[in-house]
């Protein structure tokens, strides 16, 4: 037995994904709602011709930015030496957050100071 595909109309996947994006709603809710596959609505929500605007919902924040007086340093960590607990630590972090935003900490920076950035970004 052979399924006929469904076609979506633009105005069909755009009030889809508004539904998508509803605070409190998941995706797999509206996807059996619609009785689709949860990775279209994912799909179409990366799609700016169907995805809401972001902006629209939500107003800017800004958030706090605390200057330390603390200096980087280009000389590495001996092999095997732990930071200091509650210190700044080195590396590379790069975090994907919705609506195309990126939150990247490159050198040394403070673990417990970007999660708190990212609660606020997040709430």
């Amino acid at each position: 037995m052979t399924v006929k595909r469904r076609i979506w109309s633009t105005e069909e996947k755009r009030s889809i994904c508004l539904q998508a994006s509803a605070p409190g709603v998941s995706v797999a809710q509206v996807a059996q709602r619609y009785a689709m596959n949860a990775n279209l609505i994912f799909k179409w929500l990366r799609d700016a011709r169907f995805a809401p605007e972001m902006g629209a919902h939500r107003e800017a924040v800004f958030l706090p930015v605390e200057v330390s007086p603390h200096v980087l340093t280009d000389e590495p960590m001996a092999p095997g030496a732990v930071p200091p607990a509650g210190g700044p630590v080195g590396g590379l972090v790069r975090i994907e957050l919705a609506g195309g935003h990126r939150i990247i900490a490159e050198g040394e920076f403070d673990p417990d100071a970007l999660g708190r950035l990212l609660k606020g970004w997040l709430s």
